[in-house]
C-alpha cells in the first residue's frame, strides 16, 4: 500500500529519483523502518475507508427512502443523488486521507526527517501548523475523481432491484 504511493510521488529523471522500482522501494523501506514501515498509514487508512463507506452507502439508502417512490426512481434522480452522496462522502473522508498520505510519505525516511511519531501526532501537528483547511487540500479534485464513483452506486441499486 505504501509502497505504491512513494512510488507514485517519487517523480524526476531518472539519475534524480530516489527508487529504482518496486523492490528497490520495498528493500529500501524494509531496511529503514522494518515490516512496520510497509503498513504506515494503514490504520488511518482503514478509518477513512469505513467512513467513507458508511457516509456512502448510508445517506444514500436513506435519501432514496425519502423518494415518494423509492424503486421507481428515474435513473437521472438517482443518479444526482448518488451524486450528491458521493460527494458528501468524499469531503466528510478527506481528512483521513490527507492524514494517510502523510504518515505514508514518511515510510523509508531517517529518524531525522521524520515530522509525525504517530498518526494522532499527525492529526495535531497539521491542525496546529497548517490550521483545519489543511486537511482538505485536494478535496475539490477528490471531488472529481468520485463521479465515476456516483455512476457504480446507481448502477449497483438498479442491478440489485433487477435481480431482488
Amino acid at each position: 500500500m505504501c509502497l505504491c504511493f512513494r512510488l507514485a510521488a517519487d517523480v524526476g529523471k531518472s539519475a534524480q529519483r530516489e527508487f529504482t522500482g518496486l523492490g528497490n522501494c520495498l528493500s529500501k523501506i524494509f531496511k529503514s523502518d522494518g515490516l512496520t514501515g510497509l503498513y504506515r498509514g494503514f490504520g488511518v487508512s482503514v478509518q477513512g475507508i469505513i467512513i467513507y463507506r458508511a457516509a456512502y452507502f448510508g445517506f444514500f439508502d436513506t435519501a432514496k427512502g425519502m423518494l415518494p417512490d423509492p424503486k421507481n426512481t428515474p435513473f437521472l434522480i438517482s443518479w444526482a443523488i448518488a451524486q450528491t452522496v458521493t460527494t458528501v462522502a468524499g469531503i466528510v473522508s478527506y481528512p483521513f486521507d490527507t492524514v494517510r498520505r502523510r504518515m505514508m510519505m514518511q515510510s523509508g525516511r531517517s529518524k531525522a526527517d521524520v515530522i509525525y511519531k504517530n498518526t494522532i501526532h499527525c492529526w495535531g501537528t497539521i491542525y496546529r501548523s497548517e490550521g483545519g483547511k489543511a486537511f482538505f487540500k485536494g478535496a475539490f479534485s477528490n471531488v472529481l475523481r468520485g463521479t465515476g464513483g456516483a455512476l457504480v452506486l446507481v448502477l449497483y441499486d438498479e442491478i440489485k432491484e433487477l435481480i431482488v
